[in-house]
Parts: C-alpha cells; structure tokens; sequence
C-alpha cells in the first residue's frame, strides 16, 4: 500500500473542480479516495457478476444505452480522467479538452463484448487507477491545471472517477431495476 491509500481524506474545495462536476462529487460518500475506488469496485464487480449476455442488452427506453454501454461509458470516462490526472500531475500547462460522449459512443460497439470482457475491462481500468492515484505525492495530488475550461487539481479528478461511476451505477439501479 503506498503513503496516499493511508488517511487521506476529501476536504475538496470549490475550487478544485468545474461546477459541472459538482453532482459527481456529491455522489462520493467516503471521505478517502483510494477506499472510495476500492468500494466501487466491489459493488461494481457484483453488479456485473450478476449480469448475463442477454441482460446486459437491455435498454430501459429506445435510444437509451444498453446495460454494455453505460458500463463501457464508465470505463472510457476513467481512462480518460486517470490520462488527465497524470497530465496535470507531471505539469501540463496547456489547457485539456473535453470530449463528447455520444460522438465515443456512436465509434464503439460495446454490446459486441461479453460481460465477460467488459468486467476485465474494468477491472484493469480500475487496478490502473488505484495504482496511478497512489503513486501521486500530495503535491502532485493538488497539481492544478484546466480540464474542460475549469480549474481542477488532480485529487478532484480522482473524485470525479468515484462519483461519475457511482451516478451511472445510481441510473442502473433505477431506470435499468438491476441491483
């Protein structure tokens, strides 16, 4: 374990992140980021335990995304967060851009996959999270640069992972009635 996944707790301030992902954060119920991660990645693992092939297709309205798609959603959005933490982390002073969703999700099939491959995918995702974000000394966590025209430090991008994971597995639950 290194020195980050031991007491290090969220005191995040407003100015750490862009207020569009202020209701990411607020999903975030446990003050230490590297328990926080750890904990999704339980639930995470028995939701898509309990998921069959043909589960996992399903779409609670026309035009929503599959049970495969929004898993493979979150999975993209954390490569791409973990790949902004460590550009402001080693110094990046050019602003990062943001990236549309829809236009990621209309170049992949993610029902291609079986949940299977969609579970391996995450866990390595996510076992490349946990070892980036605790390799980051405190002043790396609190590097500071601009990710999609917001001031954001590296912790709050950490934050953002847990919580926007956490918002997607809320939908889940709700509109796709897994549990």
């Amino acid at each position: 374990m290194t020195q980050y996944m031991k007491d290090r707790s969220l005191a995040l301030k407003s100015d750490e992140y862009g207020e569009y992902y202020a209701d990411y954060i607020r999903h975030v119920v446990n003050s230490d980021l590297m328990s926080q991660l750890i904990e999704n990645q339980k639930s995470a693992m028995e939701l898509f335990g309990s998921l069959d092939d043909s589960k996992a297709l399903y779409r609670y309205e026309e035009g929503k995304w599959s049970v495969k798609e929004v898993l493979g959603h979150v999975i993209d959005t954390e490569r791409i967060f973990n790949y902004r933490a460590l550009a402001l982390a080693r110094g990046e002073k050019n602003p990062l851009m943001g990236f549309d969703q829809d236009l990621y999700m209309e170049k992949v099939d993610f029902d291609r996959f079986s949940m299977k491959d969609i579970q391996s995918q995450y866990s390595v995702t996510r076992e490349f999270t946990l070892s980036l974000f605790g390799s980051f000394s405190d002043d790396e966590l609190l590097s500071k640069g601009v990710v999609s025209g917001a001031p954001f430090t590296v912790r709050a991008l950490g934050y953002v992972i847990a919580g926007h994971e956490m918002h997607h597995r809320s939908i889940l639950k709700e509109r796709y009635h897994l549990k």
